[in-house]
């Protein structure tokens, strides 16, 4: 069978080579200068890494602070017998920036105990219910202001509700009454600004802290759940990994049927639907309304109208059958082509059971990306963490130094306090004015593009890895005998001995492309409260180019990878080679990639779908298994879902490595078919099956 492509169109063909019987073992370092930035990468990030830790405090994220920046219930302070954190307007705490600085918008004071009951300021102020109310304003209040000054500067809160501790923080306490969620009475009160508000609005930010309420107590029935059921769950994960294995073996024998049958399904199904488009168009024959065009009749809202007028049937009936002529003539034209994959299919199958630990490499690139996460998300916390409490000069008057930072403990004996003696320092907020502070969104940003860069690292050494390991075993004439001792562990040691440049360097055109998405989707958020349309469209097609950018470099960064393991070149040179080959045979790799992209889908339904069923029926007490019945569970949807995630991402993992080396094989049938012409000096090295397809012989050499 000859190329999809001529000769010279996409580069020159592979040249036979007598010295070449596989992947080369006589290699030389490659893209050296990229593995020296990846290393001077990682010694940077280590230093950051230990400069977060050195200035973060991530008590800040797990323990409550108030406004002045001092922790609640920390012995040894003020606050040691104030453990709860009290907000004086809840509802400012549902603002996005609490997620950014981990502060909520609101002054906030560290109290005995939350409040119990509801009150304003106004109605305590001169009952007895002051000296209670008292204590859920700043340390050391005096009443002598008036109501308005009070509220303006943050003195006391406008309004008390009865609340409840959650993670050391006083949260409304919701309870519902007929049906609608109360936080106490209909009423209003009056702001800091001297608006009049009413307490509805309180319970709509009250109503996200009442999921907050309700998710402690759903935690812990899911962890009960979680401790009845592990044993079971864990079952059900090793039986997702039988039938994965399973799929992956039946697929040398079951592949051919299962794409034909998939086939026949949908030429049945076009043909079926021609079929029933036919009677309808018939059915209407004579009907009244019947033969008004779709031009006269106009857009209609209620789509079923369109389905008593016989030429949208006419119009069905049309679309199918040119679906069904299409997908006709494709088949005859391309069955070989569909058959090939379907050969190359079976022998990854024999493959992956020739190298059986290849099965086991997903954990060891699930273990390094659990560390490539921890690392970032720990330096994260720690970045997001290192602001410290800025305090600022407030004066109501006119005073040159207003809005300068001070220190609290030593500002009335200050210089500033004489030059404004109204002013007063006041917690501003969390930041810093030094160089590291004002360097903090940069770190954040360099944090992200290494995870971004060390992620795709250890993606691309799991794909350098499994390619030479399949590659060996294409490359042998005589499969097995001639496979070397180890393969897996060799491919490993060649990527990282001589390639970890290489991979470095993919790993970072992609991890730029991903960084400037994120970018991108920072912007686009900020963006939503503008009206500027052009704007939002020139974002929105640059979100799009960059999303198809990043898909098209995985997909040749993937294919250079098997190029690397498999000549030892650099990844320029083997990106080029292997975008060159693949575009010479475009026909084959698209019918190659629908094939093994349908029965990838088709196991993981099949995987999932058995697994999740069977866990729906055993957890539901539907099945027993032996004497033991599914144990009492409060939420039995809780070990079913986990069963099926954990399913999925077992499947997947099996069928990485499968896609791999259905990947690894198709470019080195490719090579092969370049470089060989079947003679005794230029034997091909594939499958007896595939050069029965393309009618090829070795001539005067044993069948493989």
């Amino acid at each position: 069978m000859e190329d999809d492509r001529k000769d010279g169109a996409y580069g020159t063909p592979q040249k036979y080579d007598p010295t070449f019987k596989g992947p080369i073992y006589n290699r030389g370092c490659t893209d050296v200068i990229c593995c020296v930035l990846l290393l001077l990468a990682i010694v940077g990030y280590v230093a950051v890494g230990i400069v977060a830790w050195t200035h973060g405090d991530p008590r800040k994220v797990i323990y409550p602070t108030d406004s002045r920046g001092e922790f609640c219930g920390q012995k040894g302070t003020k606050n040691a017998n104030k453990p709860f954190l009290f907000y004086f307007n809840i509802v400012k705490c549902a603002s996005p920036l609490v997620l950014l600085e981990f502060q909520c918008p609101t002054p906030q004071i560290c109290v005995e105990k939350c409040p119990d009951r509801y009150l304003t300021f106004l109605s305590a102020r001169n009952s007895r219910d002051f000296e209670y109310y008292k204590q859920f304003c700043v340390p050391g209040f005096q009443n002598n202001k008036g109501l308005a000054e009070v509220l303006r500067d943050g003195d006391c809160p406008a309004v008390l509700t009865p609340s409840k501790p959650l993670a050391r923080r006083c949260f409304p306490a919701i309870h519902a009454r007929k049906g609608v969620l109360m936080v106490g009475n209909e009423t209003t009160y009056e702001d800091g600004h001297g608006s009049r508000k009413n307490i509805t609005e309180l319970v709509e930010g009250a109503k996200k802290a009442n999921g907050i309420l309700e998710a402690r107590q759903l935690a812990m029935r899911i962890f009960e759940d979680y401790t009845v059921s592990w044993y079971w769950i864990v079952i059900g994960l090793v039986i997702a990994m039988v039938l994965s294995l399973l799929f992956i073996i039946l697929l040398r024998f079951l592949a051919g049927i299962m794409v034909w049958v998939m086939i026949v399904m949908v030429i049945l199904v076009l043909g079926y639907g021609i079929f029933h488009c036919y009677m309808e168009y018939a059915r209407l024959r004579g009907e009244a309304g019947s033969d008004v065009s779709l031009v006269d009749l106009g857009f209609q809202t209620d789509l079923r109208v369109y389905l008593h007028l016989r030429q949208t049937w006419m119009a069905f009936m049309i679309i199918l059958s040119i679906l069904e002529v299409v997908i006709i003539l494709l088949l005859i034209f391309l069955r070989k082509r569909i058959l090939i994959a379907i050969a190359l299919i079976k022998e990854a199958s024999r493959a992956v059971g020739y190298v059986m630990c290849s099965l086991l490499y997903p954990l060891v690139t699930f273990f390094l990306l659990c560390l490539c996460i921890a690392y970032w998300a720990s330096t994260a916390v720690f970045l997001s963490t290192s602001n410290e409490a800025v305090y600022k000069i407030l004066d109501d008057a006119t005073c040159s130094l207003a809005g300068k930072t001070c220190n609290p403990e030593t500002f009335r004996s200050s210089n500033e306090s004489r030059l404004c003696p109204n002013a007063h320092c006041q917690f501003a907020f969390y930041g810093g004015e030094s160089g590291y502070h004002r360097a903090l969104l940069g770190l954040q940003i360099f944090n992200a593009f290494m995870f971004f860069w060390l992620a795709n690292f250890v993606l691309a050494l799991g794909q350098v890895t499994l390619a030479g390991a399949f590659a060996s075993y294409y490359w042998a004439m005589r499969k097995p005998d001639d496979l070397p001792a180890f393969p897996l562990f060799s491919a490993f040691g060649r990527a990282l001995r001589y390639h970890t440049g290489s991979l470095a360097f993919g790993a970072l055109i992609l991890a730029i492309v991903q960084i400037i998405r994120v970018m991108l989707e920072y912007l686009d958020q900020r963006l939503k409260a503008a009206e500027n349309k052009f704007a939002k469209f020139l974002m929105t097609c640059l979100k799009c180019c960059f999303w198809c950018l990043e898909k098209f470099i995985k997909f040749l960064n993937r294919n250079a990878y098997i190029m690397i393991a498999i000549y030892g070149t650099n990844f320029c040179t083997s990106a080029r080679n292997a975008f060159f080959l693949l575009m010479r045979n475009i026909i084959r790799v698209a019918v190659l990639d629908k094939v093994t992209d349908f029965l990838f889908l088709l196991g993981k339904l099949l995987i999932v779908g058995s697994v999740g069923i069977l866990a729906f029926f055993f957890f539901t007490h539907r099945i027993r298994i032996v004497q033991d019945t599914a144990p009492p569970l409060n939420y039995y949807w809780v070990p079913i879902l986990t069963v099926i995630v954990g399913s999925y991402l077992i499947a997947h993992g099996f069928f990485s490595v499968y896609g791999m080396c259905v990947d690894t094989l198709f470019l080195c049938f490719l090579e092969d078919l370049e470089r060989n012409d079947g003679s005794a000096e230029r034997p091909y090295f594939m499958s007896s099956t595939l050069k029965k397809l393309l009618n090829k012989t070795n001539k005067k050499v044993a069948e493989s």
